[in-house]
């Protein structure tokens, strides 16, 4: 422990130096994660803001994904003109100025492998090349090298200790919110800050939000940051069984209760006895079955169906909606009592359209899981980003979801463009014209030429009317990463 803060320490008065002396801004500092190869943790970061910084140590980044992921994954400096005209760019602090320009570069350990990655944001009133502060970061990267080698070999051995001493630690480690959930806009940073503060507590959690925004993730993550997550945790959909059988399934039956019923059966109730039960739309249940729901809930006692043996449970109940049960509670559908119930801790899901700054990371996250399924490489193109962001995704993530197995269906060779997407049924308003009239900025005009080139700068140079060196000039400055297809 003593020997991991002094090399942080050592690390944190660098970055100090770089921001107050030499023009480099916020600067951090990031290592592989020890039981993950294929991730970046933050380990120190240059900022005076403290929930900043305290947010920072849960930062992480796959390899792949945005600039630090990319750095990771290719092991060399990237440097952005202008943050705001990266989509990959993933801001999750909340703390670069978009129109400012941002250098990130590896950290190369003993045998020249990267095991983190340095970056900062140059100060844009200073007059000096965005190259030559890249080369000093790159040369800063190198000095700090054995420090980081050092802070990563401790974690990995902290690591080891934990997984043999702390089991429970290990199953937070494993089914982290960050693991679980992508995004990095205020609205989503609010329900993750808004699930690690509940799920320390057995207050009822009531999820809202439309259909496909994610709530049976969030009662997941809720669950596995919880005590409780040696335990069950036991799903059921309330509106996929009518009132009769509902009750079976939640309660469970005794013994020759009704037809068919052979012997005795334990409900969910029963089953996530200890652990989480998660009750999807909720406000789908009948008015007798909200009152039979809303003695569980006071009383942590039931009977089976068929049976008088009081049954005595410990569950901590988990609800979600995409109705609005206040304006259900006015119109008498549903019971204020049990409203109030439930309504103990709410949270709400954001829908896609509120956060399409997710979607860059959402969309290649969906890829990960696809690649994995169909056992070959998938990639999305800046352009094809761009289209997805213009969509109003009316059935949010899941919509998302179905639109990237659709596309990666139709691209033959693992690549998804715009017309793979329009191929697979997403309107993308039209092909962008390559004319400069005003309507696409630059970066997109010049990828969009580049796609229909397939990406060879030569051809791309004359659809826009310029000289292959321009193209390559702007293909650098607007860091635009090349590609084949």
């Amino acid at each position: 422990m003593r020997r991991t803060r002094q090399a942080k320490e050592a690390v944190a008065q660098v970055l100090a130096i770089l921001h107050d002396y030499l023009g480099l801004l916020h600067g951090l500092v990031s290592i592989i994660a020890a039981p993950q190869p294929r991730m970046l943790r933050v380990v120190a970061i240059h900022t005076s803001s403290r929930l900043v910084a305290k947010a920072a140590e849960e930062v992480r980044y796959r390899r792949g994904e945005g600039v630090m992921g990319h750095v990771l994954e290719h092991s060399e400096s990237v440097m952005l003109e202008r943050v705001s005209l990266a989509p990959r760019f993933l801001d999750r602090l909340a703390l670069y100025d978009p129109e400012s320009p941002f250098i990130a570069v590896p950290i190369k350990g003993p045998e020249d492998d990267t095991i983190g990655v340095l970056a900062a944001q140059p100060d844009g009133r200073k007059d000096v090349s965005l190259p030559e502060r890249a080369h000093f970061l790159e040369i800063v990267a190198n000095l700090l090298s054995q420090t980081v080698h050092l802070m990563a070999k401790l974690a990995g051995s902290r690591c080891t200790t934990s997984e043999r001493d702390e089991p429970r630690g290990n199953v937070r480690t494993q089914h982290g919110i960050e693991n679980m959930m992508i995004g990095s806009t205020p609205s989503m940073r609010r329900v993750f800050e808004q699930i690690r503060q509940v799920a320390r507590w057995d207050s009822t959690v009531l999820v809202l939000g439309e259909s496909g925004t994610g709530k049976e993730l969030i009662a997941s993550a809720i669950h596995c940051n919880s005590p409780r997550a040696r335990c069950p945790l036991v799903r059921l959909n309330c509106s996929s069984l009518p009132e009769t059988l509902l009750e079976s399934e939640l309660f469970g039956h005794e013994k020759g209760a009704f037809t068919g019923a052979v012997k005795q059966r334990k409900g969910r109730f029963e089953q996530a006895d200890g652990g989480t039960l998660f009750l999807d739309e909720i406000g789908e249940i009948s008015p007798t079955f909200q009152a039979k729901l809303l003695r569980v809930l006071q009383e942590g006692e039931f009977e089976r169906v068929g049976g008088n043996q009081t049954v005595r449970v410990n569950v901590r109940i988990v609800a979600a909606t995409n109705r609005d049960l206040e304006s259900e509670v006015k119109k008498g559908n549903f019971r204020e009592d049990l409203y109030y119930r439930l309504n103990v801790m709410p949270i709400q899901a954001p829908p896609l359209r509120e956060r399409l700054a997710d979607i860059p990371e959402l969309a290649r996250f969906l890829l990960d899981k696809l690649s994995a399924q169909q056992e070959r490489s998938l990639d999305i193109t800046d352009c094809a980003i761009e289209v997805l962001k213009k969509h109003h995704w009316p059935g949010n993530v899941r919509e998302l979801e179905n639109c990237l197995e659709r596309s990666s269906i139709m691209s033959e060779n693992g690549v998804i463009t715009r017309n793979v997407l329009s191929l697979a049924g997403l309107d993308d308003g039209g092909s962008p014209s390559l004319a400069d009239d005003g309507t696409l900025d630059d970066r997109e005009r010049l990828i969009a030429a580049l796609e229909q080139a397939g990406w060879v700068k030569a051809k791309a140079a004359r659809l826009l009317g310029m000289t292959p060196r321009q193209v390559a000039y702007r293909i650098q400055t607007l860091n635009i990463c090349m590609q084949k297809i």
